[in-house]
């Protein structure tokens, strides 16, 4: 069974991001991260979230006559849950990721070498695609709100997910699906793939929107490698995107770290702004005070 990170195990239909990711739930209210957590301007800490199962997503990357492409699935539109939505190849890290072949109490490190592992399989096995291991970075993390308030799944299909970015190799064309959970694939440009979000021809969840949004400024893979965290031109630190949900009178949205709301504040207080406004087309994020990742409303379609 493939188990995709944004949305949790396929046979029972449940997501793991903990979002209304279609964007036709109610929103609610939910907790700020734990306060056993340490916060930084690139998210809380630690990036693995203990009660989350550990997954990873890797986002296939190419060079093109019109710029950068990355490569996208689309689910089958009969699954319960997220049919239709397009995402990227990803799934739970396997024992047989860990160096020893166990995921016995591993730590930090041992996770994120495992990630890595899984995220270069999961390319293979969910698109048929080989990625360049030198070129596989670490991009972001996704951790959806706590179990007690998460949106229409259980615990147990909670995921805590390490997103790559990763150079493919050889004849990037020569995609090859199930055509089971995976019904369609295209090779897209980051800001075409917002414009069709935004129109309504696609769906997706938000965590591929806001990886979209990161991508659509860069021109080709190098500038996406250099843009990585550690990196010249990325943040210092890997960012964790670990959600909270709020509502006001305006809409809903999804709060990440430094929001003025993100630790439970009036999400109509002034202040910095980091969210994503999803209750109606074209999305819309917010992110105020961020020179490494500015996000454009414009290239989703916004104002």
């Amino acid at each position: 069974m493939t188990t995709d990170p944004e949305f949790g195990d396929t046979e029972v239909g449940d997501t793991a991001v903990g979002e209304t990711a279609a964007g036709n739930t109610a929103a609610r209210n939910t907790a700020p991260p734990e306060s056993g957590s340490s916060h930084t301007e690139f998210g809380p800490r630690p990036l693995w979230d203990p009660g989350a199962i550990p997954a990873a997503t890797i986002i296939p990357l190419r060079d093109s006559p019109t710029g950068l492409q990355t490569l996208m699935l689309r689910r089958d539109t009969k699954l319960r849950f997220a049919g239709g939505m397009w995402v990227w190849p990803g799934g739970r890290i396997d024992p047989e990721d860990f160096a020893h072949g166990t995921a016995e109490r591993p730590t930090e490190d041992d996770l994120d070498s495992a990630a890595r592992v899984a995220a270069l399989r999961e390319a293979d096995e969910e698109a048929g695609v080989t990625i360049e291991p030198a070129t596989i970075r670490r991009w972001s993390q996704w951790t959806p709100p706590p179990p007690h308030e998460s949106v229409d799944h259980p615990p147990r299909h909670r995921f805590s997910t390490a997103f790559f970015v990763g150079v493919a190799i050889g004849d990037t064309d020569a995609v090859t699906i199930d055509d089971g959970e995976i019904r369609d694939h295209r090779w897209i440009g980051p800001a075409e793939m917002l414009e069709l979000h935004a129109s309504g021809e696609v769906t997706m969840a938000p965590p591929t929107f806001i990886t979209l949004e990161h991508l659509a400024p860069l021109r080709n893979p190098a500038e996406v490698l250099l843009g990585a965290p550690g990196a010249r031109s990325g943040p210092p630190e890997v960012e964790h995107f670990s959600t909270v949900v709020g509502a006001t009178e305006d809409g809903w949205a999804a709060l990440y770290h430094g929001d003025v709301a993100y630790t439970g504040e009036d999400m109509a207080r002034p202040g910095p702004r980091h969210r994503l406004w999803m209750d109606e087309l074209p999305w819309r994020y917010e992110r105020s005070g961020d020179p490494n990742r500015s996000a454009s409303s414009a290239s989703a379609g916004g104002s």
